[in-house]
């Protein structure tokens, strides 16, 4: 079993003991997303701790954007659930790369490319994305990159 899931699975374990609602809750949902991904396809298979993780930017991703519709729409109660819930879903990825990081990320791919204007952004995003590997969020990255670009 990929480590990320049984650690996953042993915190659930963890904040049911404790009566932790909201960890709970958020583990409960994120395990179950792993669970549909696993069934998804032609045909059932366990998920690698990349995968999982890729599960978990994608959820902490959705709070995220819920959170900021609910605030928009004057729901403050539930823009901070989705945001704990964020917080907690964020405990289990890498840390985020700071924006001086990126920017000398995507400047360093920038030049090794060759990359003359936003025709090449998609050759740069390529790079730059393996290089990130889930550490900073796309839009981050392809808003520095349309930056340097253009």
């Amino acid at each position: 079993m990929p480590e990320l899931k049984d650690r996953l699975r042993t915190d659930l374990t963890t904040a049911m003991k404790a009566r932790d609602e909201l960890r709970t809750a958020t583990l409960r949902m994120v395990l179950t997303a792993v669970s549909a991904e696993e069934v998804a396809g032609k045909e059932a298979r366990e998920l690698t701790d990349d995968e999982v993780q890729a599960v978990l930017r994608r959820e902490a991703k959705k709070r995220r954007e819920a959170a900021e519709a609910f605030a928009g729409a004057g729901r403050a109660e539930q823009a901070e659930r989705e945001r704990a819930e964020e917080g907690v879903l964020t405990t289990y990825l890498p840390a985020q790369l700071e924006d001086s990081d990126l920017v000398a990320l995507v400047a360093d791919v920038v030049t090794r490319t060759g990359a003359a204007g936003m025709k090449d952004m998609g050759r740069v995003m390529g790079q730059v994305q393996a290089a990130v590997a889930g550490r900073a969020d796309g839009g981050r990255v392809a808003a520095e990159v349309r930056r340097q670009l253009g």
